[in-house]
């Protein structure tokens, strides 16, 4: 199953019915933080999931006259989210971080480190404020996988930190020299 499947499932599990359009936007608002999926790929795969069987299909009108189709998890989705939600995964994800490749080639430190501090900082105080609505209700995924996004930031924050003392001459934690 690709990941985009999955997301696709994944959805319209949690929303019940709902249409591609709903989908596309179910994961911006919900995994845009830690995956990210071409608008087209999404209602790609909806119509391919629902050829395939995976999906139920059925016209609506409701939504002010214009024509869309809805669509639901049949017993064969259901089973196939199930199988891969159950799939052991010992692979890592590929980290493709442009801000390390320039490291790496020796961009200037000063200027990535602080660049780079000022956004993490940023995407953890945002992480910071939406774990704070956190109501203890289920799901629960949803809250852990922001937590991990919480601990990445910090572990972005003290290493981009550490660079930045390092170029300005400061002390740094570890024996971290630009």
């Amino acid at each position: 199953m690709t990941p985009t499947a999955a997301i696709v499932l994944g959805l319209l599990e949690r929303l019940g019915e709902a249409s591609a359009y709903d989908v596309k936007r179910a994961a911006e608002r919900w995994l845009g933080n830690f995956w990210s999926t071409p608008h087209s790929q999404v209602y790609r795969t909806t119509e391919q999931l629902a050829a395939d069987g995976f999906l139920a299909a059925r016209p609506d009108t409701t939504a002010g006259g214009r024509a869309r189709t809805l669509y639901r998890l049949t017993r064969r989705g259901r089973t196939a989210l199930a199988a891969w939600q159950r799939e052991p995964l010992a692979a890592l994800p590929e980290l493709r971080d442009p801000a390390l490749l320039k490291l790496h080639f020796g961009a200037d430190l000063g200027t990535l480190a602080g660049a780079q501090l000022a956004a993490h900082r940023d995407q953890l105080v945002a992480y910071e404020a939406r774990q704070r609505e956190d109501t203890g209700a289920e799901p629960r995924g949803p809250w852990l996988t922001l937590r991990a996004g919480i601990l990445h930031e910090e572990v972005w924050v003290r290493f981009w930190t550490e660079l930045l003392e390092g170029a300005q001459g400061g002390p740094t934690r570890r024996a971290v020299r630009p």
